[in-house]
């Protein structure tokens, strides 16, 4: 089987604001918004959906072909890649530009403000594919070039390939006429809950016609675990993590998680319980790809939570 992950991969400044953002914003200003967080902490780590995700997978013994487009300094990021066995084929590199980098700042309850500049993300990664096979390839295609999003969709539709639409960060950009064409004929639609308000308002559809477009829809709900729809909602807990540092890049651990179920067979309910356990490690730490754990630390908090 082979998986393709595409999305971004990037450099990220994680930052912590010791409050809350609510306290700060006036609802009756809201239209002359000019606000300053004062950061209590900043640090530079390796990021990006694509680079998340096939991060986890690694973990997971899985070897995921990454689809991406970067700059002139991903030579920092290359080398951990190739440290983790993870093909480059996939991704290309533009001399000119520099790779993607986020700013994440993340309060005390947990909210986000990211500000993204896509550098060499702005092309697309343009990668031609050497052999397909409907019957046991797997892709996702997270938030990343806006071209590649549009048309991967489409390709793997006429190449009977199951896909994960999982457009995150990226939902602002699309219209919903361009929403609808990507999730159509997907094998899941995954976002966390407000992602999916924002994309049920650009496609003014309800959820119940959204899965006339699609098998499943997941829904990641922080602290609350997951929700699978499709028909009968099942709702699937988290594994406890042994401390909470930071929620970011936790969605694309679950990611990995899902993914490695559905690469080896699972039911959609327990890979979604190997997304919770995946994600589960990534809290524990101060950036995206910063955890680590073994099959035997991973199989015994798989235990602890939902059994053997």
């Amino acid at each position: 089987m082979a998986t393709y992950v595409f999305g971004s991969i990037a450099y990220d400044r994680i930052m912590n604001f010791d409050g809350k953002f609510a306290d700060h914003i006036l609802p009756d200003k809201i239209h002359m918004l000019n606000v300053c967080f004062f950061i209590e902490r900043l640090e530079e780590k390796l990021g990006g959906t694509a680079g998340n995700i096939a991060h986890s997978l690694a973990m997971l013994g899985e070897k995921p072909t990454v689809l991406s487009t970067v700059g002139k300094d991903f030579d920092r990021y290359k080398k951990v890649m190739e440290e983790q066995n993870l093909p480059l084929d996939g991704i290309r590199v533009v001399d000119d530009l520099f790779t993607a980098s986020a700013h994440i700042t993340t309060d005390q309850s947990d909210n986000q403000i990211t500000g993204f500049h896509p550098g060499a993300m702005i092309h697309p990664c343009n990668y031609e594919f050497p052999t397909l096979s409907k019957e046991n390839d797997i892709a996702i295609i997270a938030p990343g070039n806006k071209d590649d999003m549009m048309n991967l969709p489409k390709y793997f539709r006429e190449k009977g390939i199951r896909y994960i639409f999982d457009p995150g960060q990226q939902i602002t950009i699309f219209s919903g006429e361009e929403m609808l064409e990507c999730i159509e004929g997907a094998y899941m639609l995954v976002s966390n809950d407000y992602e999916l308000e924002l994309i049920k308002n650009a496609t003014g559809l309800s959820k119940e016609k959204l899965l006339k477009k699609c098998d499943y829809i997941i829904t990641t709900l922080a602290e609350n675990g997951s929700r699978i729809d499709n028909g009968s909602p099942v709702e699937v807990g988290i594994a406890k993590p042994t401390k909470v540092v930071d929620p970011t890049g936790c969605g694309d651990a679950f990611r990995a998680g899902l993914l490695k179920g559905i690469i080896n067979g699972k039911s959609v309910e327990e890979a979604a319980k190997l997304g919770a356990v995946s994600a589960s490690f990534c809290v524990e730490h101060y950036g995206t790809r910063e955890h680590t754990f073994t099959q035997e630390e991973f199989d015994a908090r798989y235990a602890e939570a939902f059994g053997a």
